[in-house]
Protein backbone atom coordinates (compact mmCIF):
# COMPACT_ATOMS: atom_id res chain seq x y z
CA UNK A 1 0.00 0.00 0.00
CA UNK A 2 1.05 3.15 -0.84
CA UNK A 3 1.91 5.84 1.57
CA UNK A 4 0.94 9.51 0.23
CA UNK A 5 2.97 12.67 1.69
CA UNK A 6 -0.20 15.05 2.61
CA UNK A 7 0.40 18.68 3.90
CA UNK A 8 -0.60 20.73 6.93
CA UNK A 9 -3.96 22.34 5.08
CA UNK A 10 -4.88 17.84 4.07
CA UNK A 11 -4.69 17.60 7.88
CA UNK A 12 -6.86 20.00 8.63
CA UNK A 13 -9.16 18.91 6.17
CA UNK A 14 -9.45 15.59 6.93
CA UNK A 15 -9.45 16.13 11.01
CA UNK A 16 -12.70 17.94 10.28
CA UNK A 17 -14.36 15.06 8.51
CA UNK A 18 -13.25 12.76 10.81
CA UNK A 19 -14.73 14.52 13.73
CA UNK A 20 -17.88 15.14 11.49
CA UNK A 21 -18.36 13.70 7.75
CA UNK A 22 -21.06 16.05 7.11
CA UNK A 23 -19.20 19.23 7.73
CA UNK A 24 -20.00 21.89 5.17
CA UNK A 25 -16.80 22.52 2.86
CA UNK A 26 -17.29 26.02 3.30
CA UNK A 27 -16.46 26.02 7.02
CA UNK A 28 -13.89 24.08 6.44
CA UNK A 29 -12.43 26.29 4.04
CA UNK A 30 -13.55 29.30 6.21
CA UNK A 31 -11.52 27.60 9.04
CA UNK A 32 -8.39 26.57 6.79
CA UNK A 33 -8.21 29.89 5.49
CA UNK A 34 -8.87 28.83 2.23
CA UNK A 35 -11.40 28.78 -0.93
CA UNK A 36 -14.42 26.24 -0.79
CA UNK A 37 -13.16 25.14 -4.29
CA UNK A 38 -9.72 24.40 -2.93
CA UNK A 39 -11.40 22.50 0.03
CA UNK A 40 -13.33 20.35 -2.86
CA UNK A 41 -10.44 19.80 -4.95
CA UNK A 42 -8.10 18.38 -2.21
CA UNK A 43 -11.40 16.35 -1.15
CA UNK A 44 -11.22 14.82 -4.47
CA UNK A 45 -7.45 14.16 -5.19
CA UNK A 46 -7.28 12.36 -1.63
CA UNK A 47 -10.35 10.37 -2.47
CA UNK A 48 -8.42 9.70 -5.70
CA UNK A 49 -5.18 8.57 -3.79
CA UNK A 50 -7.30 6.48 -1.79
CA UNK A 51 -7.08 8.38 1.45
CA UNK A 52 -10.49 9.07 1.94
CA UNK A 53 -12.31 5.62 0.49
CA UNK A 54 -15.72 7.55 0.86
CA UNK A 55 -18.42 8.36 4.19
CA UNK A 56 -21.12 6.57 6.16
CA UNK A 57 -23.74 6.83 8.97
CA UNK A 58 -22.81 5.17 12.20
CA UNK A 59 -25.21 3.68 14.37
CA UNK A 60 -24.97 2.49 18.15
CA UNK A 61 -25.94 -0.53 17.50
CA UNK A 62 -27.28 -1.09 20.65
CA UNK A 63 -30.05 1.57 19.94
CA UNK A 64 -31.37 -1.09 17.32
CA UNK A 65 -31.15 -3.76 19.83
CA UNK A 66 -27.77 -5.64 19.39
CA UNK A 67 -26.76 -5.11 23.30
CA UNK A 68 -23.60 -7.57 23.31
CA UNK A 69 -20.65 -7.25 21.05
CA UNK A 70 -17.93 -9.91 21.03
CA UNK A 71 -14.79 -10.83 19.72
CA UNK A 72 -14.44 -14.36 18.19
CA UNK A 73 -10.40 -15.56 17.88
CA UNK A 74 -10.73 -18.22 14.61
CA UNK A 75 -8.74 -20.85 14.47
CA UNK A 76 -8.74 -22.41 10.65
CA UNK A 77 -7.71 -25.94 9.99
CA UNK A 78 -5.77 -25.45 7.02
CA UNK A 79 -4.49 -22.06 6.02
CA UNK A 80 -5.42 -22.71 2.25
CA UNK A 81 -9.21 -22.41 4.31
CA UNK A 82 -8.92 -18.89 4.00
CA UNK A 83 -10.36 -17.87 1.12
CA UNK A 84 -14.11 -19.81 1.72
CA UNK A 85 -13.82 -19.16 5.23
CA UNK A 86 -13.73 -15.54 4.03
CA UNK A 87 -16.53 -15.84 1.79
CA UNK A 88 -18.78 -17.95 4.22
CA UNK A 89 -18.49 -15.10 7.19
CA UNK A 90 -18.98 -12.50 4.53
CA UNK A 91 -22.92 -14.03 4.68
CA UNK A 92 -23.28 -13.56 8.21
CA UNK A 93 -24.52 -10.37 8.71
CA UNK A 94 -23.61 -10.27 12.43
CA UNK A 95 -20.16 -10.09 11.45
CA UNK A 96 -19.06 -6.31 11.04
CA UNK A 97 -15.24 -6.74 11.13
CA UNK A 98 -13.15 -9.62 10.19
CA UNK A 99 -9.21 -9.44 10.65
CA UNK A 100 -6.32 -11.97 9.08
CA UNK A 101 -3.94 -11.70 12.42
CA UNK A 102 -1.01 -13.17 13.69
CA UNK A 103 -0.38 -15.06 16.78
CA UNK A 104 -2.02 -18.38 17.98
CA UNK A 105 -5.48 -18.05 15.82
CA UNK A 106 -5.95 -17.12 12.05
CA UNK A 107 -9.24 -14.38 12.44
CA UNK A 108 -9.89 -11.74 14.40
CA UNK A 109 -13.87 -11.30 14.01
CA UNK A 110 -16.11 -8.30 15.71
CA UNK A 111 -20.08 -9.48 16.10
CA UNK A 112 -23.11 -7.83 17.36
CA UNK A 113 -25.64 -10.23 18.72
CA UNK A 114 -29.05 -9.31 20.14
CA UNK A 115 -27.86 -11.46 23.44
CA UNK A 116 -26.33 -14.31 24.96
CA UNK A 117 -28.56 -16.55 23.09
CA UNK A 118 -28.18 -15.18 19.68
CA UNK A 119 -24.65 -15.09 19.86
CA UNK A 120 -24.42 -18.66 21.16
CA UNK A 121 -26.58 -19.71 18.22
CA UNK A 122 -24.06 -17.24 15.73
CA UNK A 123 -21.13 -19.54 16.93
CA UNK A 124 -22.35 -23.29 17.51
CA UNK A 125 -24.89 -23.13 14.57
CA UNK A 126 -23.08 -20.64 12.05
CA UNK A 127 -19.33 -20.05 12.44
CA UNK A 128 -18.40 -23.24 14.25
CA UNK A 129 -20.31 -25.13 11.13
CA UNK A 130 -18.18 -23.35 8.58
CA UNK A 131 -15.77 -26.14 6.48
CA UNK A 132 -12.57 -25.05 7.58
CA UNK A 133 -13.31 -23.74 11.07
CA UNK A 134 -11.44 -25.69 13.73
CA UNK A 135 -12.28 -23.56 16.62
CA UNK A 136 -13.34 -20.44 18.14
CA UNK A 137 -12.58 -18.43 21.01
CA UNK A 138 -15.17 -15.82 22.42
CA UNK A 139 -14.39 -12.69 24.07
CA UNK A 140 -17.69 -10.47 24.93
CA UNK A 141 -17.14 -6.59 25.31
CA UNK A 142 -18.55 -4.92 28.76
CA UNK A 143 -17.85 -1.56 27.53
CA UNK A 144 -16.22 0.23 24.70
CA UNK A 145 -14.39 2.65 26.16
CA UNK A 146 -12.89 4.09 22.96
CA UNK A 147 -14.45 4.42 19.28
CA UNK A 148 -12.77 6.79 16.91
CA UNK A 149 -11.36 6.82 12.93
CA UNK A 150 -7.98 6.50 12.66
CA UNK A 151 -6.18 9.24 14.40
CA UNK A 152 -5.59 12.19 12.08
CA UNK A 153 -3.66 15.22 14.06
CA UNK A 154 -6.58 17.71 15.61
CA UNK A 155 -6.76 20.95 15.14
CA UNK A 156 -9.09 23.41 17.04
CA UNK A 157 -12.04 25.27 15.51
CA UNK A 158 -11.28 28.71 14.91
CA UNK A 159 -13.89 31.03 16.88
CA UNK A 160 -15.41 33.84 15.09
CA UNK A 161 -14.88 32.65 11.74
CA UNK A 162 -11.82 34.92 11.57
CA UNK A 163 -9.78 33.88 8.46
CA UNK A 164 -6.07 33.04 8.39
CA UNK A 165 -3.52 35.12 6.71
Amino acid sequence: MLKHQIDEIDQKILSFLVKNARMPFLEIARECGVSGAAIHQRVKKMESLGIITGSRLLVKPQTLGLNVCAFVEVSLSEANKYPEVIECLKQISEVVECHFVTGKHSLLLKIYCTNHDHLMEILINTIQNIPGVLQTETMVSLDQAIERQVWVKSYPEKKGGSRKK
